[in-house]
């Protein structure tokens, strides 16, 4: 019988939990804020890992771009933490990017309720004309 999940796939899953933690226990900079740790893409021999963050609440791309930078720069030091609280052979590399999935999801939403908005007078005038 197969495995339902590889390693890398249970890896990732302990990182992203375990990095949400350090990062809201331990990060300082005011660059950063208050962010989620969206997913975490793990390569297949553990040695890197891509961290997908959306900060929370509403920011410009320079703070976004601040907030990464940061973030970026504080990975050695959340690669220690991370070594100390999961026991691996290998800690991976930590690299951060922004998640735009949550922004695409609002615009389409909006986008969306536009649309049905400007559709709801004109059913409405063609209803009315039928009777």
């Amino acid at each position: 019988m197969p495995r339902e999940f590889t390693r890398a796939e249970r890896v990732s899953d302990a990182v992203q939990q375990e990095l949400a933690v350090l990062i809201r226990d331990n990060v300082r900079d005011p660059r950063v804020g208050m962010l989620s740790v969206t997913d975490v893409d793990i390569s297949r021999d553990l040695a890197y890992a891509k961290i997908h963050i959306s900060f929370v609440g509403e920011r410009s791309q320079d703070e976004i771009d601040q907030g990464i930078a940061a973030l970026n720069g504080a990975s050695g030091y959340l690669r220690k933490l991370l070594a100390s609280s999961i026991k691996l052979r290998i800690t991976p590399k930590l690299t951060f990017l922004f998640d735009e999935s949550g922004r695409r999801g609002q615009h389409l939403s909006a986008l969306i309720d536009l649309a049905v908005s400007k559709e709801a007078p004109a059913a409405a005038e063609t209803d009315s004309k039928e009777s």
